[in-house]
């Protein structure tokens, strides 16, 4: 005779439910912030890429 099928609620959980979902921290706090190039060093950095320039 075959078992009856498992629910997903018969299955023993890991870890118990927290109740309310506390909200995402944000990722981006956790970030380095981005370096700004001057105009001198996006020039230098543009010139050295001349793929990068727009057409």
């Amino acid at each position: 005779m075959k078992p009856p099928p498992k629910r997903l609620s018969d299955l023993k959980g890991g870890s118990p439910p927290a109740g309310v979902y506390a909200p995402p921290t944000p990722k981006v706090s956790r970030q380095k912030p981005g370096k700004v190039l001057s105009a001198a060093e996006r020039a230098a950095f543009l010139a050295a890429r001349p793929d990068l320039k727009k057409p």
